[in-house]
């Protein structure tokens, strides 16, 4: 195991070039082989954007707001550090400028600063210094990713602040990882190197220089390519890490494994440490590459056209699939098509159906004719959050004899609001970190598919919504043959809806999906899959 004595190191993540080229998931594969190794790692992931957080922000732009158990609406990128690694997130590993700077103004209104001038440097990257440290405390090493792409304006600060951190905790306990894309021009038959040159030389000229390389392509780069990418680099050649695309993510920490990225890591941070264990990430990869099955999952929500919005759903699919060494096809399907076109043209050859959280009146209607579906044909549904509520909806409607129920969401003059707005809820004026966030306790009843799921009756899940089931129909629900199967503590907040009488049909207020990871799928989504598997069997012996 390492040394526990030894101060905290610190890996710096920057990326050039372009955007989009899997900072995040250099980042987590590499934490990941440093935990193989027996290192406690933390991660930190700032961004330069100017908004408090990503709660606000419309997910087809940013792609998924990730929770934390307690309640910070992060970055998507802290979902690839919790699936890659052991440690869970908070509000202290995410920091945006707009919080850095909120802060620091915050400190001046106070008179923290006694009269001086407040400056980039040294207040800002003060700021961003302290965030860093308080997110390494207790850990052997912390990698810490700076969004956006060197050269941003935006980043400046970030980039500032840590080209202190190397002359302030020691060069021994800070390295700097680049990751990088060398393009491949069909046309000459040859990859360029001249942008990462010029992308290096950036980072160069405010005063960093990158330790290692990792070279984003389409195909492995050979050893002549990293030793020119090294000569005007200014790095050894073995400090050139190749990183192709791949199948599948879950296939990347094997691959810088055997690049020697982790051995050139603990060679220039000085740690002592043993050899990785990696066998938890060869059976995994062993298992996606060999599956015996295959099942079509239809997603029926608003924000298809940026599958990043779902990021955390899909991979907690894919991480029962594995789980079942079954490939699992996603079927994403515009709920507004659903409503124009019927459930039964999108649904038709799909093995279950998932509706996902979101906010909002567009497409609820196709999300409700896609539940009726998957109710009346008996397809395994798992509704989540939003996909929770309209479950309710459709079964008030068109089981419990309350034709006019509805969200007091969407309708706020109906007489039959079988979902209301919970009660703290009802003088929120601000939009930002005011919902219920964050890991909640629930109970779930005796003898519940719930509970045979989780293998217990007391759960904590991680929530994000307003809204809740409204108490005064929960005993019309309940007499239609709803079963209330998992209640808050208190019961008075209803947490999970199942049908008994259904193969599959169970419904949350949380959100699981936050929960998961491939080498341990949630339980949810592992039953899930399996009752897919099932229908999958159950129709192909009747055909």
């Amino acid at each position: 195991m390492a040394r526990t004595s030894n101060p905290t190191k610190y890996l710096f993540v920057t990326g050039g070039v372009i955007s989009s080229l899997g900072k995040g998931i250099a980042a987590s594969a590499i934490g990941a082989i440093l935990e193989a190794r027996g290192l406690r790692v933390s991660f930190l992931k700032l961004d330069p954007y100017m908004n408090i957080d990503p709660g606000t922000m419309n997910p087809r732009e940013h792609g998924e707001v990730f929770v934390t158990d307690d309640g910070a609406e992060t970055d998507l990128d802290l979902g690839h550090y919790e699936r890659f690694g052991s440690a869970n997130m908070s509000r202290g590993n995410n920091f945006t400028s707009g919080q850095i700077y909120w802060s620091v103004l915050s400190k001046e209104r106070r008179g923290d600063f006694l009269g001086g001038t407040v400056q980039v440097i040294p207040h800002i990257t003060d700021e961003i210094k302290a965030a860093i440290r308080g997110a390494a405390s207790g850990y052997d090493i912390l990698i810490t990713e700076i969004g956006g792409t060197v050269g941003d304006i935006e980043s400046q600060p970030f980039l500032e602040a840590i080209r202190q951190m190397r002359f302030e905790e020691g060069q021994e306990n800070v390295a700097y990882l680049h990751v990088s894309f060398v393009p491949y021009i069909a046309a000459a038959g040859e990859v360029k190197t001249k942008p990462t040159q010029h992308s290096v030389r950036e980072l160069r000229a405010i005063g960093i220089q990158p330790d290692i390389l990792v070279i984003r392509s389409e195909r492995p780069i050979d050893d002549d390519i990293k030793r020119k990418i090294a000569l005007f680099c200014n790095v050894a050649s073995e400090d050139v890490i190749s990183c192709p695309d791949v199948a599948n993510i879950y296939e990347i920490p094997l691959l810088l494994r055997n690049e020697g990225v982790d051995e050139r890591l603990v060679e220039q941070l000085g740690i002592w440490t043993r050899a990785p264990r990696m066998e938890a990430w060869e059976r995994l990869v062993e298992h996606i590459r060999t599956p015996t099955h295959e099942v079509t999952i239809a997603i029926v929500g608003k924000y298809i056209a940026l599958t990043e919005s779902y990021k955390s759903l899909n991979e907690a699919l894919y991480h029962a699939g594995y789980h079942h060494r079954t490939t699992v096809r996603l079927k994403f399907i515009d709920a507004e098509e659903v409503e124009r076109d019927g459930a039964q043209q999108h649904l038709g050859d799909v093995d279950a159906v998932l509706v996902p959280g979101g906010f909002g009146k567009r497409g609820t209607e196709g999300k409700i004719l896609a539940i009726r579906y998957a109710r009346e044909n008996g397809v395994p549904f798992f509704g989540i959050c939003l996909g929770m509520q309209l479950a309710v909806v459709e079964f008030a409607r068109h089981v419990a004899h309350l034709e006019r129920a509805n969200s007091r969401e969407f309708d706020a003059d109906t007489d039959q609001a079988v979902i209301a707005l919970m009660a703290e809820q009802a003088d929120v004026t601000e939009m930002g970190a005011t919902m219920r966030l964050g890991a909640y306790p629930c109970v779930l009843a005796e003898d519940s598919l719930a509970a045979s799921i989780y293998q217990t009756r007391r759960i904590s899940e991680r929530h994000r919504h307003r809204y809740e089931v409204a108490n005064a129909f929960r005993p019309n629900l309940e007499q239609a043959g709803l079963r209330l199967s998992g209640l808050s503590p208190d019961e008075q907040l209803v947490e999970v809806v199942e049908l008994p009488d259904h193969p599959w049909f169970l419904a949350c207020q949380f959100h699981p999906e936050f929960k998961s990871r491939p080498t341990s799928a949630h339980p949810l989504f592992r039953s899930f899959i399996k009752a897919a598997l099932e229908r999958q069997a159950r129709v192909e012996a009747e055909a």
